[in-house]
């Protein structure tokens, strides 16, 4: 069981690191409006990607935090060859954090089911 749910996270995570990039480098008219301020969607979405590529890919939090923080960078900059889109710092500080702080938590919530789990052994 714990196999099907690992994949299930890690299909979430390659299926939104799509999305953030599609998103990111359609032309503004082909994005979808939503209610939410930009911060919050930006938030929102490399919250959920963090949070996958955490749960998906549990053993390696050093190299995901480098690589979503490097795709991020490397996103916000490609947006620079779009009409219509800007790369902005304050764009991929929200991103970058937003994606550490859900990798963080899926590595705390490792961490504390690991130790649960080695409390009930005892």
């Amino acid at each position: 069981m714990r196999n099907y749910v690992q994949k299930v996270w890690q299909v979430a995570a390659c299926l939104l690191a799509i999305a953030i990039v599609v998103l990111s480098l359609v032309p503004p008219s082909h994005r979808p409006i939503t209610d939410a301020s930009h911060n919050v969607e930006h938030f929102a979405i490399f919250w959920a990607t963090g949070l996958a590529f955490g749960f998906g890919y549990p053993g390696r939090p050093f190299v995901l935090a480098i690589a979503l923080t490097i795709s991020c960078g490397v996103t916000e900059v490609a947006q620079r060859w779009i009409p219509g889109r800007h790369a902005r710092v304050s764009d991929f500080i929200v991103d970058a954090a937003a994606g550490l702080i859900g990798l963080g938590m899926a590595y705390v919530a490792a961490r504390v089911r690991a130790l649960q789990k080695l409390g009930a052994r005892s």
